[in-house]
């Protein structure tokens, strides 16, 4: 009973909005915008209305499919309506894909297969369903970018992978802000959920939806998983490199047999005592931590003998500390990949058609 000391036992609901609040702010959430407003939502609202929108273009890998479904089902626990909308428009836009939109539409059905394994309890909805049902959506989008300025929206290409220097851009990317924006509108949405690398958009919503007279969402945002090479001095787009699609070395994919997944995580880079941008230290938080209640690393006695955690906290500080070699890490943390994946990958159907189309966009 001590750990009720301190709250008021007279309204079990504020302890309910304190639990649902906590399961946000788990790892890999790193900022809510603003922790005051996502519990006053929960005292007026015990199911709101969450989404997360995607890009559909390479091999779905840890990062886009583990972690953020991982982040997903914690909303989902919190009794949060959660709502993947996979972005096919915007893809087109960006020029995935090939801009194919036949590819498109193919890989598409590859990403609701991988997200109904990993989030079964999300919904899932197409951004070419929601304009068409919405025949509105585009006049409402016009009057969205009256309050955009070329110069702001230039600022947030960043969320599609561009440069605002780039001199290259067609008229059709600057939509992809506006149309992020507005997609979270005709959504209903309450907390829009995204990584960091979306921050700027959400910032976008929150200063002009007012002027709309629109509902504004609570925001969150989750770490990238950093990619497995060594991270260097310099940040793409103000971030470090995460996991790439295109880049078969940079991450673990969901289709990777489980002797690839482990030679991976034993060639990444994890520095004996590092845990600065230490990508096998953000899979145990981001990924084993929200899959299992202990982490067990197993070694030989005159090594230390088997060591248990129970947080990501403990790991962290040994890890620090230098009481667990990267050895046996990686080889701990490839062992527990194997263990989520393999179902994932045996249950995923990704056909020969698909899997060529995606390696041609490249």
């Amino acid at each position: 009973m001590d750990i009720f000391i301190g709250f008021n036992f007279e309204s079990c609901f504020d302890l309910d909005i304190i639990e649902k609040v906590n399961l946000i702010e788990k790892a890999p959430t790193e900022e809510v915008v603003t922790r005051e407003e996502l519990t006053e939502l929960f005292k007026t609202n015990s199911s709101p209305n969450h989404y997360i929108g995607l890009e559909i273009s390479g091999f779905l890998h840890l990062g886009s499919l583990i972690s953020t479904g991982f982040k997903i089902n914690d909303f989902i626990k919190a009794g949060v309506n959660c709502t993947i909308f996979l972005a096919d428009w915007h893809t087109i836009i960006n020029d995935k894909l090939g801009g194919n939109w036949d590819t498109v539409s193919k890989v598409s059905k590859y990403y609701q297969d991988a997200f109904k394994l990993v989030c079964p309890d999300a919904k899932i909805v197409l951004g070419s369903e929601l304009y068409e049902k919405n025949p509105e959506y585009w006049s409402d989008l016009v009057k969205f970018t009256k309050h955009m300025s070329l110069k702001r929206t230039m600022r947030t290409l960043t969320i599609m992978g561009r440069s605002e220097s780039d001199e290259k851009i067609d008229v059709a990317r600057l939509l992809y802000p506006a149309m992020q924006a507005v997609d979270i509108h005709y959504l209903d949405v309450d907390i829009a959920h995204a990584g960091m690398d979306q921050r700027k958009i959400h910032m976008l919503v929150r200063e002009i939806f007012p002027k709309m007279k629109w509902k504004v969402p609570v925001s969150i945002h989750h770490k990238l998983l950093p990619g497995l090479k060594k991270q260097g001095d310099e940040k793409v787009g103000g971030e470090l490199s995460k996991m790439s699609k295109s880049d078969p070395n940079s991450g673990i994919f969901i289709h990777n047999t489980d002797d690839e997944i482990r030679k991976k995580i034993n060639k990444a880079w994890c520095d004996e005592g590092i845990i600065e941008n230490n990508p096998i230290l953000a899979i145990a938080e981001s990924i084993v931590f929200s899959k299992f209640n202990e982490m067990k690393i197993e070694r030989p006695e005159k090594f230390g003998g088997n060591v248990k955690y129970s947080n990501y906290k403990e790991l962290e500080n040994d890890f620090k500390e230098k009481k667990i070699h990267p050895g046996d890490l990686k080889q701990t943390i490839g062992n527990y990949l194997v263990e989520i994946i393999s179902p994932i990958r045996e249950k995923l159907n990704l056909s020969e058609e698909i899997s060529e189309a995606i390696k041609k966009s490249f």
